[in-house]
């Protein structure tokens, strides 16, 4: 009786195995954040200011936050067995409905529910069930079970902090006062989740496959990348609507290319590399340490920083086309130099900082591309939009190049490592189809 209640319960929820990769089911799931970036460009090009700036970053974090939720749980067990499937399309209705809830998160707007507190309840339906499966799981062993319970008020009190923030403005004179307590809220809900992670250190993070966990984030990074395709291309005016003039050919070639340079600075040699060590590190507590520090918390202004690249990006085409702006367009000004050359500031640096804690390798290259990227914004901030994305263009590319040419017998070691992986995976996979389909 035991038994079969046991296979019974397993079939519930399945367990995940070291070698466990991305599902179908997850990557479906990731659609949702698709249209979350696309929600947080959208909303902050529509409305410029640096406080909308800082309202992008602290949403972004949030959403970072519910994503890595779903990540952790695809990695502990099966996403696409038992039960999970059903869970999954809760969240991801909850973080559909939480994305809808942007505009409105933090001043409600006219009709509907309040936006803040709808904002706040689907922040805590997302990392709800989350939380659930992970007790489901711990559930027989007490120790387990008591740090789930330490886990489970983390999302609690950021919701709790949520709330009260969207509660600010009725109740404080309108105002600086009122705008200083609710982003004051807004990043204590968010210091609450982060802080916590690394005070909890590895027990918060159990990564029982690390070629998942890699390409998880890698996957992410691609979508974020993907972002500033689409920002670019979808303006104001529809592509059938653009005159197909030089300005308009060159700054969509220009934005493809820096966006094809960002993917090689990650892709080429940084994820394979990042990811052999994850699997090298046999010991969980080590290995916890490389998810949290390389993965958790240095992909997230790798992915921020691709998105304010992506928002730099956006109507840019259909700027370039107006014929009531000059044809290389105004001056960028600072508030869109920040945004466009700090976005890529900050993933070139992240991507510098990951080398330099996983691999220890200076990458000086990006580095060097970074101190002259942050050198050169104030003067870029003159001139016209499309020179400064040409001058941001040319750096990017020298920098990659600089970086691909040095080297150092490092580079074609990690490329050989995960061809040879690859193919040893491919021959097991095929020898298990013939022998049973």
């Amino acid at each position: 009786m035991r038994n079969s209640g046991g296979t019974r319960w397993a079939s519930v929820v399945r367990l995940g195995a070291p070698g466990s990769r991305v599902t179908r089911l997850e990557l479906f799931f990731d659609l949702v954040f698709v249209f979350a970036f696309l929600t947080v460009t959208g909303l902050t090009a529509s409305q410029p200011s640096w406080v909308n700036l800082f309202h992008a970053l602290l949403v972004l974090a949030l959403l970072w936050w519910c994503w890595q939720g779903f990540a952790g749980l695809g990695n502990l067990v099966r996403a696409d067995q038992g039960v999970l499937p059903v869970v999954g399309f809760v969240i991801g209705a909850a973080t559909f409905l939480l994305v809808l809830s942007i505009p409105g998160a933090f001043v409600d707007q006219p009709g509907g529910l309040n936006g803040p507190l709808v904002f706040a309840v689907c922040y805590f339906l997302v990392r709800g069930p989350q939380l659930a499966v992970f007790g489901w799981v711990a559930r027989s062993d007490p120790a387990q079970f008591r740090l789930w319970l330490r886990l489970a008020a983390l999302p609690v009190a950021a919701t709790v902090l949520l709330v009260a923030a969207g509660q600010v403005p009725p109740r404080v004179t309108s105002g600086a006062l009122a705008a200083a307590i609710q982003l004051s809220l807004w990043t204590a809900a968010v210091l609450v989740e982060y802080v916590a992670g690394i005070i909890l250190g590895g027990s918060y993070w159990v990564v029982t496959s690390a070629g998942h966990w890699a390409e998880r984030h890698a996957l992410m990074v691609l979508l974020a990348l993907g972002e500033s395709i689409i920002a670019l291309g979808l303006g104001p005016k529809a592509i059938s609507a653009l005159p197909l003039t030089g300005p308009v050919m060159t700054a969509a070639v220009l934005g493809v290319a820096i966006a094809a340079v960002l993917w090689w600075a990650y892709f080429d040699t940084l994820a394979p590399g990042v990811e052999q060590r994850l699997h090298a590190a046999r010991e969980p507590a080590a290995r916890a340490r490389l998810a949290r520090n390389a993965y958790t918390y240095l992909h997230l202004p790798m992915v921020a920083g691709i998105i304010f690249f992506a928002l730099g990006l956006k109507d840019l085409l259909a700027e370039s086309a107006s014929s009531s702006t000059p044809s290389w367009g105004e001056p960028l000004g600072a508030f869109w130099v920040t945004v466009l050359y700090g976005g890529v500031a900050v993933y070139l640096l992240s991507l510098a900082a990951c080398a330099l804690l996983v691999l220890h390798a200076v990458r000086w290259p990006l580095l060097g591309a970074t101190v002259v990227i942050v050198a050169v914004a104030p003067a870029a901030a003159g001139l016209p939009e499309l020179v400064a994305v040409v001058l941001l263009a040319v750096l990017c590319v020298a920098a990659i190049v600089a970086e691909t040419l040095r080297e150092d017998g490092r580079r074609r070691q990690i490329r050989q490592l995960a061809l040879e992986e690859q193919i040893a995976v491919e021959m097991e996979q095929t020898r298990w189809r013939q022998h049973h389909l």
